[in-house]
């Protein structure tokens, strides 16, 4: 039997249907079926039209966003490299750490509200303004001239970007199925590692703007890019849309469709609610969404230290300027595509934990190199490793937790919360590495936080999930729906007794 995160009662075995006898309520209110006349080979066409129509008119242009929101985040360390502690009167490495740190204090802080915003306001225009928001932050950071105007700079640019990550990540879960959201956001997420592929080599080319305008070159980084930020900012009142009950970029019949087939999936995401505090405490009590923030930040502070040590290795392996900036390219290129790979082997199998118990060995092996050998192409090979570990389980994660979190406004929490919490571990990254070029605490700090959270967390997930599953099957949560109707057995989403989790 497929486990798709849910499973219909009619598809019990005799064993297994325990006392669900209650009309499907998420299938008795769907909109009008227009593709009720035609055959099942005809509807699999439309809908395979339809998938593709929803990815070419979401997917690219999230994607670039998202690159653009890595770029302005991570282009301070381009800024290092060109000048900036020298000119800001001589940071201390306190201080720089610092203003690497004031923006994962407030990017998490708000990030868990930051759903509930999209969701109550209308993406098409929540979008872009804190692009736009940000893209200033980033433009008036190449004017600072001491360490207070960075951090102030840094700490708006973290409070704008919020935004975007898990937001992007929970209007994408309310557009498909399942099992075809996983392989979706690995793409939307492979474009922060293609980020992290091109952007030395950007501000390299920045760079010789040094003296233009009386500005040295680090600021022409931070201006150039905020700029570029602000412009598709205003661009994406045109190209992000809104929900799929007011997605005017598709036709009538199309947005039945979209609803339909999500309603079919047990999804109320696709409908409008209107916002009450108990989806939060619904939110607060559910182990699932404390699981998946400790997972989540086996993966995320990792991903954020991997920029700090990876320019270290190839300056010991000798090489500088340009040909360093290529070699930085290759780690992050194959995360990119193992991070589609991992998203498109767990949208088929519907075994999102073993994915990411798998993919974690492979980050545990690269960081047990990296602190087992001071061998510079030993450590190169383990930033392999250590890449191909981290980024595939950052999407793999969202989507399996978002899988097993059902309701408009629960599912927003959670995610805010979860990714919020693991941003929020980036303040970790931000002070391990030192004492240049061994990194032993930064990687050994690195190490635990993947085998203990990342794999150990993902082991008690999976083993949790497994049991409540077996218990759904054999009736023992069929009382949870006595006595209540359709309407009522909604919304409980995921405690509806025939909603199996994904695994």
């Amino acid at each position: 039997m497929a486990n798709n995160g849910v499973l219909k009662p009619e598809s019990f075995s005799a064993e297994e249907k325990g006392s669900v006898t209650h009309r499907d309520p998420y299938t008795s209110d769907l909109p009008a079926d227009p593709d009720a006349h035609l055959s099942s080979a005809e509807r699999a066409v439309i809908d395979r039209k339809l998938l593709w129509k929803l990815d070419l008119a979401l997917i690219p242009w999230l994607c670039i966003l998202y690159l653009l929101a890595f770029l302005d985040r991570s282009n301070i360390g381009n800024a290092k490299i060109s000048g900036l502690q020298t000119d800001l009167h001589h940071l201390s490495t306190g201080k720089y750490n610092a203003t690497l740190s004031i923006f994962f204090v407030s990017y998490a802080v708000f990030e868990p509200i930051t759903n509930i915003l999209l969701k109550r306001w209308r993406p098409s225009l929540f979008i872009p303004a804190i692009m736009v928001l940000w893209g200033i932050s980033m433009t008036f950071m190449g004017f600072v001239k001491n360490w207070s105007g960075l951090m102030a700079a840094r700490w708006f640019l973290g409070l704008f970007e919020a935004g975007l990550f898990p937001g992007v990540n929970y209007y994408l879960s309310c557009w498909y199925k399942r099992e075809e959201f996983g392989v979706r956001a690995a793409i939307f997420f492979s474009s922060a590692a293609v980020s992290g592929s091109f952007g030395g080599l950007l501000a390299a080319a920045i760079e010789k703007m040094d003296g233009l305008g009386g500005r040295p070159g680090w600021a022409w980084i931070f201006i150039l890019e905020g700029i570029l930020t602000v412009l598709f900012g205003l661009a994406s009142i045109r190209f992000v849309h809104d929900f799929p009950d007011r997605a005017t970029f598709l036709s009538e019949q199309d947005r039945a469709r979209v609803i339909r087939r999500l309603k079919e999936d047990k999804q109320s995401s696709a409908e409008h609610e209107e916002f009450k505090m108990k989806y939060v405490w619904m939110a607060l009590k559910d182990y699932k969404m404390w699981l998946g923030m400790i997972i989540y930040m086996g993966c995320d502070m990792p991903l954020y230290a991997f920029s700090l040590f990876l320019p270290t290795i190839i300056s010991e392996l000798g090489y500088k300027t340009t040909k360093a900036q290529l070699l930085s390219v290759p780690p992050y290129a194959a995360a990119a595509i193992l991070t589609i790979i991992i998203g498109f082997i767990a949208d088929r199998t519907k075994r999102r934990g073993l994915c990411n118990i798998g993919v974690s060995f492979l980050g545990v092996a690269g960081f047990a190199m990296l602190l087992g050998s001071q061998k510079p192409g030993i450590k190169y090979a383990g930033t392999f490793l250590g890449a191909l570990g981290i980024y595939p389980c950052i999407a793999n994660t969202i989507t399996w937790v978002s899988n097993n979190t059902e309701g408009v406004y629960k599912r927003g929490v959670v995610l805010g919360f979860m990714i919020g919490w693991g941003n929020l571990n980036g303040v970790v990254s931000s002070n391990i590495y030192y004492q240049s070029p061994k990194f032993t605490v930064g990687h050994a700090t690195v190490l635990a936080y993947m085998f203990a959270f990342l794999m150990g967390g993902s082991v008690v997930m999976e083993l949790l999930l497994m049991r409540e599953n077996k218990a759904r099957r054999e009736g023992k949560r069929d009382h949870w729906v006595e006595g209540l109707n359709d309407k009522e057995i909604e919304k409980l989403g995921d405690m509806r007794p025939d909603f199996l989790y994904t695994l």
